[in-house]
């Protein structure tokens, strides 16, 4: 017996239910048998009642929802806008983001991201970057009535789980490791150079673009302060070349515009690069956005970029390590090495010196640029074992136990 609504076609004897959406509009299913028909109806029937769009989930695809999405934060920077479109383009839109919103559920973003970690070599990181771009916009379809959960909701620790992932640490350089990598550089033939400008990451913790950004009028040496208030920005362009290009790049937050004092070391540093550069006929040839009279230059007179200041530190660190290796069984002793890092590990190395000489965190974060203070509090849980055994030594000598 056939209910109001449901009918049989004669050309092919398909079952069919008629019904009216939200908009006014005559919407039709079909099915082979009445059964299949009747659970469509119900489905159709808890969308009314629950006020979900089932026309438009139908319709829309993750990439829409995600353009729409992306076009309502006109608030991020242009830097994280770029960031975020290429690293879905390359993963998210040829695959998954081609599916019907409807359809995704959660097993579907679980396999997925694994599928990206153990075929593609995707690291966790990644993982979590693009977890911050597809999270919101399924957000976005299920507060527009689209569909009715995040299908990503807590998917990612899920994921550790499954996979054992978790997000790589970046390890500051111990004391001793911080005074032998400034000390090889130290007159050294080849190396020299590069001494002043590492010796001003560790004595200020700016972020390498911060850093590439700094103009000599930012540096006011009479009140002993440096200005942070912009970086430079390089697009790569990956997805059509003709983009690529340097801009200058206002700090995202309020935290990033901050004063940092001058100390000693830092203030010889900047001393020393202007006689290099001086001695060597450097002069600025960039001008970026109506910005120039940059300090860190390389010998063509252009900014320095990150790609540069990692490999140099990656050739230093080489040739530190067969140096130390060497002298160490000549001395027969232990050899101190350095480990591989990056630019940015010596801004946590600076924040890990200035956690172990400062008590507060609030003077800490300023100098960081960091918004959130829990930042600032998990590299002051970091501090070395060395800062650690002394603190309690000094504790025993104050504190009468028996």
């Amino acid at each position: 017996v056939l209910r109001k609504g449901e009918t049989v076609r004669n050309s092919n004897g398909m079952y069919q239910y008629a019904y009216t959406d939200q908009y006014g509009k005559r919407q039709y299913i079909y099915a082979k048998d009445l059964l299949t028909l009747r659970q469509k109806e119900e489905e159709v029937l808890r969308d009314r009642l629950d006020g979900i769009d089932s026309l438009t989930a139908k319709n829309q695809s993750l990439n829409d929802m995600f353009d729409k999405y992306m076009s309502t934060r006109k608030d991020l920077a242009a830097r994280t806008f770029a960031g975020y479109l290429y690293q879905y383009n390359a993963y998210v839109r040829p695959t998954i983001g081609k599916r019907k919103i409807k359809d995704i559920k959660y097993s579907d973003v679980l396999c997925f991201y694994k599928v990206l970690m153990e075929e593609h070599n995707l690291s966790y990181g990644t993982i979590e970057h693009l977890q911050r771009e597809i999270h919101p916009a399924f957000e976005m379809a299920v507060r527009d009535c689209i569909i009715r959960t995040n299908p990503t909701h807590k998917v990612l620790g899920q994921l550790k789980k499954q996979t054992g992932a978790k997000r790589g640490v970046r390890n500051a350089l111990t004391p001793e490791q911080q005074k032998m990598f400034l000390q090889f550089m130290d007159g050294h033939p080849v190396f020299a150079h590069w001494k002043p400008i590492y010796t001003f990451f560790i004595g200020t913790g700016v972020r390498v673009g911060e850093l590439g950004g700094l103009r000599w009028c930012d540096v006011d040496f009479e009140s002993g302060f440096i200005t942070i208030d912009h970086a430079i920005v390089y697009f790569a362009g990956k997805m059509n070349k003709t983009d690529q290009r340097l801009y200058i790049s206002k700090p995202k937050t309020e935290a990033g515009i901050r004063k940092i004092p001058i100390v000693k070391e830092v203030r010889n540093a900047l001393d020393e690069i202007k006689q290099y550069q001086f001695d060597n006929g450097i002069f600025c040839k960039a001008d970026i956005d109506g910005y120039t009279d940059f300090i860190f230059l390389n010998r063509y007179g252009n900014v320095l970029m990150q790609t540069a200041l990692d490999r140099a530190l990656s050739r230093i660190i080489v040739a530190y390590n067969e140096n130390e290796i060497q002298e160490a069984a000549e001395e027969k002793r232990e050899a101190v090495l350095l480990p591989h890092f990056t630019c940015h590990t010596l801004r946590h190395t600076f924040c890990n010196r200035f956690c172990e000489n400062e008590t507060n965190l609030k003077v800490i974060q300023s100098v960081m640029g960091h918004v959130d203070i829990g930042t600032t509090m998990n590299v002051y849980a970091e501090v070395s074992d060395a800062k650690k055994k002394q603190s309690m030594e000094a504790l025993a000598e104050r504190l009468v136990l028996f």
